[in-house]
């Protein structure tokens, strides 16, 4: 029978080098929510709309085609029928995500299809919404936090691995700080922790060290 584990947090906790290994681990898909929100921003933006602004947005929305496509187990973004897997990973992206993710034309599309996804195979699946709004009623639920400077710190390393040399520490950080109020904020399924979601603080923790309590929780249920 197919499950869900909800796994929620800001910016840079670590939710999808976790939820990777999680689901590796367990056999079963991984969904990044934040990658379709990514897309749409981008999208908005090179076109030449304010990706705050919700009549065009949805607009917009109209005429896009967004694919989530899992190739021997990863994910891939298609949008309009082009791989932008690798195109939506840049601070500006991330920027324009948090932006559309506070209109509720885009989160009801997104929310719908990622609902879809998860009634037809066991995954795990992180955002901000997820145990709260997305699958409420996921099998498990965790929440994810750490300092904004470890976060920042984190971020900063990914871009680095993806091959972006050019960010500094501090545009990380106030991104983070940005998507933060954003996140927390918004009027339509802000973020937060569920009542039923365990506390993860990342801090001071190894990814390892991260994925081993996740799956004793797990396992312990």
């Amino acid at each position: 029978m197919a499950y869900a584990i909800a796994l929620d947090g800001p910016a840079g906790a670590g939710k999808s080098t976790i939820a990777r290994r999680v689901a590796e681990k367990l056999g079963i898909l991984y969904l990044d929510t934040g990658a379709m929100y990514r897309a749409i921003g981008v999208k908005a933006v090179a076109q030449g709309l304010s990706p705050k602004d919700e009549a065009a947005v949805g607009t917009l929305l109209e005429s896009t085609d967004l694919d989530i496509r899992f190739v021997a187990g990863a994910q891939e973004v298609w949008l309009d029928g082009v791989n932008v897997s690798e195109a939506i990973r840049t601070p500006e992206a991330s920027r324009a995500a948090s932006d559309v993710s506070t209109l509720p034309v885009v989160r009801r599309a997104l929310v719908d299809l990622q609902r879809k996804i998860a009634s037809r195979q066991s995954l795990i699946m992180d955002g901000r919404d997820i145990g709260t709004h997305v699958l409420p009623d996921a099998k498990h639920k965790f929440f994810l936090t750490a300092s904004v400077e470890e976060r920042a710190h984190r971020r900063l390393l990914d871009l680095q691995n993806r091959g972006n040399q050019t960010v500094t520490l501090a545009e990380v950080r106030a991104d983070i700080e940005y998507r933060d109020r954003q996140d927390s904020e918004r009027a339509f399924a802000p973020l937060r922790q569920a009542e039923d979601a365990v506390l993860v603080d990342t801090t001071n923790l190894t990814i390892e060290e991260v994925v081993q309590t996740i799956l004793g929780l797990i396992e312990s249920r």
